[in-house]
């Protein structure tokens, strides 16, 4: 290894060496180590290259290449600022396609949040029902509904879901069929009282008519013979 100099040195570079290049940078620029073969040689520069990121230190300012998957410029060791062409850059990360609910921006290879969606107000909530019908049940579910006004690149699919569900309690009520069934089976049971009571007196008539037509019966004493 080569004697460390500080005379003679790049411009920007305070120490360096023959063999190894600058070894420290002078304040405010960034040292960049770059491998040659064997040997690693520093650079100064006053800002990062594409696929590294400046990280400031009080004793020296360095450069750190990108770790990132598919990343190719960085902001930090664990955010892309741009990816490797032909996929989408989301928070900081790489992706083939933007995640579900999340759209490329203006023809951009950024993905958007769906935040940019404009939405109408909730509209008010419904009856609450259960199993489409509105009586005959204690707990059910009601439900309100708002509109896609636009949606960005025009896919309503990106947008947030425009009807909300929850549950409701209501005073059961009895369903108008089931008080007619409950009328008619109510008819149906007076019908049948009432036939049995008139076959029952009808009976009881004849039985009173066939008595009156027997008559009161007299007891016959005989004759006594003639002395």
């Amino acid at each position: 290894v080569s004697t460390e100099l500080s005379q003679g040195c790049a411009r920007g570079c305070d120490l360096c060496s023959e063999f190894n290049g600058c070894l420290r940078c002078s304040p405010k620029l960034f040292i960049l180590l770059e491998r040659n073969d064997i040997r690693q040689i520093g650079i100064c520069l006053p800002s990062c290259p594409l696929g590294y990121f400046g990280l400031r230190n009080t004793d020296m300012n360095k450069c750190i290449k990108c770790k990132i998957e598919n990343c190719e410029s960085c902001f930090s060791r664990n955010f892309c600022t741009k990816c490797k062409e032909g996929l989408y850059l989301h928070k900081g990360r790489c992706y083939i396609t933007c995640p579900e609910g999340y759209a490329a921006a203006n023809g951009t290879m950024e993905c958007s949040s769906p935040a940019q969606c404009e939405m109408s107000e909730w509209g008010p909530w419904g009856p609450c029902s259960k199993k489409r019908k509105l009586c005959g049940f204690k707990k059910g579910n009601e439900d309100r509904t708002r509109r896609i006004l636009q949606a960005p690149s025009g896919d309503v699919s990106l947008c947030p879901p425009t009807t909300e569900v929850r549950r409701c309690t209501v005073q059961k009520s009895q369903c108008p069929e089931g008080k007619r069934k409950k009328k008619e089976e109510q008819g149906k049971q007076d019908n049948g009282n009432r036939n049995r009571k008139d076959t029952k007196d009808t009976k009881s008539g004849t039985k009173k008519r066939k008595s009156k037509q027997r008559g009161p019966t007299v007891a016959v004493t005989p004759a006594s013979p003639a002395q």
